[in-house]
C-alpha cells in the first residue's frame, strides 16, 4: 500500500441503547439551553443532547450539559429523610411523615417561643418555578416568617436592585438576539466563555458576521478579555468611577440622545452635575484606565447606532454592586439604548432559575413582582390565597446575608435551607460554621446528603433532582422553558413541590388553603396572577412552551388568540416611549457619587484577591464535583498568580501555598500565568474550605449582596507534603 493512502478510522459514537429522548431544560446556569435526556429500555438516563430547533442553544451544549444525565445516579444522593436531636448525634432514617411532622413541630415551637420571624427560610435559584411559587405561598401565607430569602442574594441581588432603581421593576429588558443587532458591546465583569459558553457562542457567531467592537472591563485577562478589541484592566471596585467618566465624555461632547432622554427619563440635570466631577484625567487616577482610552471607549459606544451592555458577578458582587448596575443603566438610557434591537442593559443571570425565584417565589415581595409595601398587592394575593391580608408583613424582612448575623445575635433560632449550601457559598466560612452551630433547628433540603452544610442539620430532606420532576424555568432573556420528568425520584427522595405541599398540611392555615399537587395546576394559578403584570404569562401553557422550545414573557392571552405563528412573546421590554414601571412611565437617571470602602492591599496583605467561575464546574461542585468528565479538569483548589510576583517570593509553578487574609487562610496549588497582574491572585470559588475562608463579605447597602471580589491577602510558601495531605482530606469530605 502506498504511503499516505491509509484511511483513518471514522469516529464512532458508542451505542448506549437509547430508546426514548425526553425534552428538558438544562438545570445549571441561566442560559436556558433546551436539552434532551436519552433513556435506555430500563428507563435509565444514559445520554444528553442539545435541541436543534430551540432558539437559545440551537443544538449546542457546554461541558456541563453534555454530561448532565450522569447526575441522576451520582454519588452522595440523599435516599430517605434523616433526623436527629443534636448535631453531634448520629442521624437516623425516618419516613416522610415523621420528618415533616417533626419539622412542623419545631417551626411552631420556635415561633411560639421567640416570635414568628425567629424561623428563617433561605431558598435557591435551582428549583422549578412551580416549586418556587408554592414555597412562597407556604412561607408567606402559612408559616408567616418575614425572614425569607433566596441564595440569589449572593449573585443577582444587585442586578435586581439596580433594575428596580432605574426602571421601576426587575426584569432584564433585552435578549440574546441583541447580539445579532448591536454595533458595540461592553462586557462588565463578565467572562462568557467560562460562565455562559452557549451565550458566548451566540455572541461570537454574531460578531464574526458583523465585526462590531467588543470592550471588556475586567481586572483579569479572562478568556473573553483575550478576545476583546479593547481590554480595560480596571482597579477592583472602581467601576462606578469609569462609568461616570464615560458619561462625562458623552455629555461633554454632545454624544447623548437628548430626544430619548427628554421623552423617557427623569433626573438628567442632577446626573449631569455629578458626572462633571469625573473628567477622564481625574477618573484615571482612581480606576486605573488612562484618559485617552476612556475617551475612545466613550466615543465608540455613544456613536454606535446601537450599544449593548452586559454584566455578571464582576459588577454584582461588590459594595457598589447596585450602583454599578444603575451606572450601566444610566449609560444605556442617556444613549437611547433601551428597548431597541442591539441596544440593551442585560444582566447575565447566574443560576438556571434565578429569574423564576425573582418572579414567583415571594422572597422579596409577593408573586408577579408585587410588593409587600403595596397595600393593593397584599390584598390581591390575600384574596387569591384565602389569607387575612393583615397576616402579611408591610415590608420585606431580612436578606440572606442579614439572616446569618441575626442567628449570631440570637434573634433567629431556626433555619430551613432549600437547595443551598452556605458552608461553601457564604463569605467568611469560619464565621458561618459557628453561626450554624447556634441553631436550635436547622433543616437542609437538598438532592445530596453530602453537602457541606449537612453536618449542621437536625433534619435532612432528600429532594428530587432537576428532571426527576416537572415544571418550568425562566432564563436570562425571560424565556420560560419546560423540564419534563425523565424518571422517578431517586430512592425515597421527593419533588420539592411534594415536600412543600406535604409540609403545608401540617399547619391549620395550610389545610384551609389550596395547594395543587400537579405542576400544571400550579402554573394555572401563576398565569391568573400574572394577568396585566409586566411578567404576564397568561397566554402560556406547559404544552405550548414545549412545542415552541420556550416562550419569552410577556406573553398574554390576547397574544395567544391572535398568533397564527410560533409565539414570539416579548423579546424586549420598554420598547415604547415612557413605558417604564414608575407611575409616570419614565426611568430614573441616578447620580452616583463614589465612596471607596473597599479592603485594599497594603504592606501586610499586598495582593488583591479575585474569585470567579470555571467552565467545568458549577457553584459549590455539589454536582459537577461528582462527574468525572467535569471534575478531572480541576479536582483540587488552585490559585492563579503572576510569574513575576511568584519569583519575588520564590514560589514555584504547581507548588502549594497558603493564602492568608484578615479572616482566615486557605491552602491552594499555584498556577503561574500572565492572566493576573502582579498585585493580584485569582481563586475559583467552587471549592469547599477555600476562597470563602478569605473573603470579606461587606454588603452593598441596597442589595445586601456581599463583596466577594474585593479583599486583600498575602501569600506564604508552606510544607508541600502537609499541603498535599490537607487537600486530599478536603476532597474526601
Amino acid at each position: 500500500m502506498l504511503f499516505g493512502r491509509n484511511k483513518k478510522n471514522p469516529i464512532k459514537i458508542a451505542d448506549k441503547g437509547i430508546v426514548k429522548w425526553n425534552y428538558s431544560t438544562c438545570g445549571y446556569c441561566s442560559t436556558g439551553c433546551a436539552i434532551e435526556i436519552g433513556v435506555n429500555e430500563d428507563g435509565i438516563p444514559v445520554g444528553a443532547r442539545g435541541v436543534a430547533g430551540a432558539d437559545v442553544n440551537r443544538g449546542k451544549l457546554c461541558l456541563k450539559g453534555i454530561f448532565e444525565h450522569e447526575i441522576f445516579e451520582s454519588e452522595g444522593r440523599g435516599k430517605t429523610p434523616l433526623l436527629r436531636d443534636n448535631i453531634h448525634d448520629e442521624f437516623k432514617e425516618v419516613e416522610w411523615d415523621e420528618a415533616l411532622s417533626t419539622m412542623a413541630s419545631e417551626i411552631k415551637r420556635i415561633q411560639q417561643t421567640y416570635g414568628r420571624d425567629a424561623f428563617a427560610i433561605v431558598s435557591t435559584g435551582q428549583i422549578l418555578t412551580e416549586g418556587f411559587y408554592t414555597l412562597g405561598k407556604l412561607a408567606r401565607g402559612v408559616i408567616g416568617t418575614n425572614n425569607y430569602d433566596g441564595n440569589t442574594t449572593l449573585c443577582m441581588a444587585s442586578a435586581v436592585s439596580g433594575y428596580k432603581r432605574s426602571f421601576g421593576s426587575d426584569g432584564p429588558p433585552g435578549c440574546y438576539e441583541d447580539f445579532e443587532n448591536t454595533d458595540c458591546l461592553i462586557a462588565w465583569g463578565s467572562n462568557l466563555p467560562e460562565q455562559h459558553p452557549i451565550i458566548y457562542w451566540r455572541f461570537k457567531e454574531a460578531q464574526e458576521k458583523r465585526k462590531f467592537p467588543l470592550i471588556v472591563v475586567d481586572p483579569r485577562v479572562t478568556m473573553l478579555a483575550q478576545n476583546a478589541d479593547i481590554h480595560l484592566p480596571i482597579t477592583p471596585g472602581t467601576d462606578v468611577v469609569l462609568m461616570n467618566a464615560l458619561m462625562h465624555v458623552i455629555l461633554a461632547e454632545g454624544l447623548q440622545d437628548q430626544d430619548y432622554i427628554d421623552a423617557n427619563t427623569n433626573g438628567f440635570e442632577a446626573l449631569k452635575a455629578e458626572v462633571e466631577n469625573y473628567d477622564p484625567m481625574t477618573a484615571a487616577k482612581i480606576c486605573g484606565i488612562d484618559e485617552d482610552t476612556i475617551r475612545n471607549v466613550a466615543r465608540l459606544y455613544a456613536k454606535a447606532d446601537s450599544g449593548m451592555n452586559i454584566w455578571t458577578m464582576g459588577i454584582n458582587q461588590s459594595t457598589h454592586g447596585s450602583d454599578g448596575v444603575v451606572g450601566i443603566n444610566n449609560l444605556s438610557l442617556i444613549t437611547g439604548n433601551i428597548g431597541k434591537p442591539g441596544g440593551t442593559s442585560l444582566s447575565i443571570t447566574g443560576q438556571c432559575n434565578a429569574m423564576g425565584t425573582r418572579e414567583w417565589s415571594s422572597c422579596s415581595g409577593l408573586p408577579g413582582y408585587r410588593l409587600l409595601e403595596n397595600e393593593q398587592d397584599r390584598q390581591e394575593i390575600a384574596d387569591f390565597w384565602g389569607v387575612d391580608p393583615a397576616f402579611f408583613p408591610k415590608k420585606r424582612g431580612m436578606a440572606q446575608t442579614d439572616i446569618f448575623p441575626a442567628i449570631e445575635a440570637g434573634k433567629i433560632k431556626g433555619l430551613w435551607l432549600v437547595g443551598t449550601n452556605p458552608m461553601t457559598s457564604m463569605p467568611n466560612t469560619a464565621r458561618i460554621r459557628k453561626t450554624l452551630e447556634k441553631l436550635e433547628c436547622c433543616v437542609v433540603q437538598d438532592s445530596y446528603v453530602d453537602v457541606e452544610t449537612t453536618p449542621y442539620a437536625h433534619i435532612h430532606l432528600p429532594a428530587a433532582i432537576w428532571a426527576e420532576k416537572e415544571g418550568v424555568f425562566t432564563n436570562t432573556e425571560r424565556r420560560v422553558n419546560i423540564t419534563r420528568k425523565v424518571k422517578e425520584p431517586y430512592h425515597n427522595s421527593k419533588a420539592d413541590l411534594h415536600i412543600f405541599n406535604a409540609l403545608a398540611q401540617q399547619f391549620e392555615q395550610g389545610r384551609k388553603m389550596n395547594f395543587p399537587d400537579q405542576p400544571s395546576e400550579v402554573f394555572e394559578e401563576m398565569k391568573t396572577l400574572s394577568k396585566g403584570r409586566l411578567v404576564d404569562i397568561s397566554g402560556m401553557s406547559h404544552d405550548l412552551i414545549e412545542e415552541n422550545r420556550g416562550v419569552q414573557w410577556p406573553y398574554t392571552e390576547q397574544q395567544l388568540k391572535k398568533d397564527d405563528k410560533p409565539p414570539q412573546g416579548g423579546k424586549r421590554l420598554y420598547t415604547e416611549t415612557a413605558t417604564f414601571r414608575f407611575p409616570d412611565g419614565r426611568a430614573k437617571l441616578i447620580p452616583l457619587p463614589f465612596a471607596d470602602n473597599n479592603e485594599r492591599p497594603d504592606e501586610q496583605f499586598p495582593f488583591w484577591l479575585n474569585s470567579g467561575r470555571l467552565v467545568e464546574h458549577f457553584h459549590t461542585r455539589t454536582r459537577t464535583g461528582k462527574i468525572g468528565n467535569n471534575n478531572k479538569y480541576s479536582p483540587t483548589p488552585f490559585m492563579e498568580m503572576n510569574p513575576d510576583a511568584a519569583a519575588d517570593l520564590n514560589i514555584q509553578h504547581q507548588s502549594y501555598v497558603r493564602a492568608v487574609s484578615r479572616r482566615g487562610d486557605a491552602v491552594v496549588m499555584v498556577m503561574l500565568t500572565q492572566r493576573v497582574p502582579r498585585n493580584m491572585v485569582f481563586i475559583p470559588f467552587h471549592f469547599f474550605d477555600c476562597v470563602n475562608r478569605l473573603t470579606l463579605g461587606l454588603l452593598d447597602p441596597y442589595s445586601r449582596q456581599p463583596a466577594f471580589k474585593q479583599a486583600a491577602v498575602r501569600i506564604e510558601p508552606i510544607n508541600q507534603e502537609e499541603a498535599a495531605r490537607l487537600n486530599k482530606a478536603n476532597r474526601q469530605f
